[in-house]
């Protein structure tokens, strides 16, 4: 393949496109190892020498320890209960050819086009009816119920890529479908289980308002919301402010850094059927 004077502008253009995205995080990370002298000097040089004073003192302040545990917990308990409920719900869908599997399938279609905020007031009223406001248990159960619909689409969509042979024979065998589900169905499940995994925890994780409206005040903020206390608080102390959001962030980019293989390869997959 000749290279062409096309591949080279596409190449600039591509180029450009990453310094674009790259240059906030080049900032950010080289604000958070510096001084307040070394940011008022030279604020886009790199840190001569590197300072991790930042990082301690925005952990200190920001209240991160408690947050990162708030954060943990809402994240994984919501996560756990989305893979179960929406991967055991698709399977229904996926191998029921009924009315029923199909209007429900596309109830949760339209769960996914709907935004949530359509609802957000009646849902703030009945999770305050149930006592739930200011509680890890009311944050789970929302998660859960905002993004079953996307959840359960994709495991749909997967499901349906797999050939019945497999749940046919454990059915032949004698199996009853809930066990031809966990012994046949759910360890094939794996890519697109690790792109439920990732989508869900990414938008969980970094959630704002909700927290904002449901735990504000009650001491169980998650992570989002005390580092914006925090970044109103330190406004003026840009190193302060950066380690704060590079500590924010830095356990979800981990995680998806490691599932990130799945995400492509599963949603594709999901998307087939």
């Amino acid at each position: 393949m000749k290279y062409r004077p096309r591949t080279f502008l596409l190449e600039l253009v591509m180029i450009a496109v990453a310094v674009g995205f790259l240059f906030p995080v080049y900032v950010l990370v080289t604000l958070a190892f510096k001084d307040q002298q070394q940011i008022a000097n030279e604020p886009l040089s790199l840190p001569s020498p590197p300072s991790v004073s930042s990082f301690g003192e925005a952990w200190r302040s920001a209240g991160l320890d408690s947050a990162l545990l708030n954060s943990t917990l809402i994240t994984v308990a919501s996560v756990l209960l989305l893979i179960a409920l929406g991967s055991l719900a698709a399977y229904f869908l996926a191998r029921t050819a009924t009315r029923l599997s199909y209007s429900l399938y596309i109830l949760f279609l339209v769960g996914i086009i709907l935004p949530f905020q359509l609802g957000m007031i009646p849902l703030y009223q009945l999770v305050d009816d149930l006592g739930l406001l200011g509680t890890y248990q009311g944050m789970i159960l929302f998660y859960t119920g905002i993004q079953l619909p996307f959840t359960v689409f994709l495991y749909t969509g997967f499901i349906r890529s797999l050939p019945a042979d497999y749940t046919n024979a454990a059915l032949i065998d004698g199996a009853s479908h809930l066990q031809a589900f966990a012994h046949v169905i759910f360890p094939l499940l794996r890519p697109i289980t690790g792109t439920v995994l990732i989508l869900n925890a990414v938008q969980i994780w970094n959630d704002f308002f909700t927290p904002l409206l449901y735990l504000g005040g009650s001491g169980h903020e998650t992570v989002p919301v005390r580092v914006f206390a925090f970044v109103n608080q330190y406004t003026s102390n840009y190193g302060l402010v950066a380690a704060g959001l590079i500590l924010a962030a830095l356990p979800i980019l981990l995680l998806f850094l490691f599932l990130q293989r799945y995400v492509i390869r599963g949603f594709a997959s999901g998307l087939k059927g």
